[in-house]
């Protein structure tokens, strides 16, 4: 069950990325303006924050069927991704995206969910190899920009088309597990029995400060590498930030699947907090290999790439948990909420800083985030010390 629904999730979440990586060339094509770029990113975290908002108020993810959501996000999505391509403007891929982001709020919280069921002891491993399948699907769409050059039809063809054939095979093959309810009755009350676990709410908290940093990482990880290797000399720097973004985010479904590992034998929140202070620490390092040598920053992209999203599923793990059995589908859908709302300040704020001081120093930004997360996973974990026999 959670091979398939892991495939599922890399397929779907191919989706995510399928415009950002071919930004200059939407850019070019519809005519949007360079102040609007970063929209077709955000604009897929502003549905996937109004999606999630909608799911977790109705909670649709503990009184629907996971796998049903899982399914309907997906076809959805694909349809959304693929209709850009007859998009009559700027504004219409934009809003384009946005639907595509509210789609996927139906993939990505209820696939947790469906994987928790499955497991209890060894939860943290489980949704580690789920994020990890995740992952590995957002960084897909810039292998194919690589692959594809200038024609952005075919990888957001061929993303739309992976994307449906992951939720057909989620409802055909997979089943509910036993550790999760799999559907309950609608409780407006549930947000509130989720927030009053200090367990549920550290969790939380940690999974805003790894959010402050992650998807603006992803988001422009690919015009960064771009710029440093335009300042070391590099020719075709575009085509070889594209391959430096694919490295940087596919090398975290390796960093997901060890943390995960590691987690379930030395605590999630310990876990959590030494990913957190290692992908700040990254963060910082750019500032050194900004235009050094192609292989330093190849290097430091990888390491940043591992270490800024292993912590990812332990948050969710955290929450399952610690809320309420009856809720976790809402708990979990209601942390990516708030966690996916954060995301849009720092995508947006990242290239205006750049603008101003440069693309060596503008990651500083992203530093204070993990290592606020990692001071709420050090509370938790005491707690949960404290509160072992």
């Amino acid at each position: 069950m959670l091979g398939v629904v892991s495939l599922a999730q890399f397929l779907g979440m191919t989706l995510w990325f399928s415009a950002t990586a071919v930004t200059p060339l939407l850019v070019r094509e519809f005519d949007i303006p360079a102040g609007q770029a970063a929209w077709l990113t955000m604009a897929v975290q502003a549905g996937f924050v109004a999606g999630t908002l909608i799911s977790a108020l109705g909670n649709l993810a503990d009184i629907l069927n996971a796998r049903t959501l899982m399914c309907i996000g997906a076809l959805a999505g694909a349809a959304a991704n693929a209709a850009v391509i007859v998009a009559p403007g700027a504004m219409s891929v934009i809003a384009l995206r946005f639907v595509t982001g509210a789609a996927l709020a139906l993939v990505y919280p209820p696939g947790m969910k469906i994987a928790a069921g499955w497991f209890r002891d060894r939860r943290g491993f489980a949704l580690g190899l789920l994020i990890g399948a995740l992952t590995l699907g957002k960084a897909f769409p810039h292998l194919l920009t690589a692959l594809f050059g200038d024609n952005w039809h075919r990888p957001m063809l061929l993303s739309s088309g992976l994307a449906a054939l992951g939720g057909m095979l989620v409802l055909a093959v997979v089943r509910d597990g036993p550790y999760v309810a799999a559907t309950a009755r609608f409780d407006p009350h549930a947000i509130r029995k989720i927030l009053a676990s200090r367990g549920a709410r550290l969790a939380t908290f940690g999974y805003l400060g790894h959010m402050w940093e992650l998807y603006a990482m992803w988001t422009w990880i690919a015009v960064f590498a771009a710029a440093s290797f335009t300042a070391s000399g590099l020719p075709n720097a575009s085509a070889a930030g594209s391959v430096a973004a694919f490295l940087a985010i596919g090398s975290g479904a390796a960093g997901c699947g060890m943390a995960g590992y590691l987690a379930d034998r030395l605590g999630k929140a310990r876990i959590a907090m030494w990913a957190m202070i290692a992908s700040a620490a990254c963060a910082a390092l750019t500032v050194a290999v900004f235009g050094a040598a192609p292989f330093w920053l190849y290097g430091l992209v990888m390491v940043w790439g591992f270490a800024v999203v292993a912590d990812s599923a332990q948050f969710s793990a955290l929450v399952s948990e610690h809320a309420p059995r009856e809720h976790i589908g809402t708990a979990l859908t209601l942390q990516t909420c708030v966690g996916f709302l954060l995301t849009m300040v720092t995508i947006e704020l990242l290239p205006r800083l750049a603008g101003t001081v440069g693309w060596q120093w503008a990651s500083l930004l992203l530093v204070p985030g993990p290592l606020l997360g990692a001071w709420a996973m050090a509370r938790l974990a005491r707690a949960r010390r404290e509160d072992t026999p």
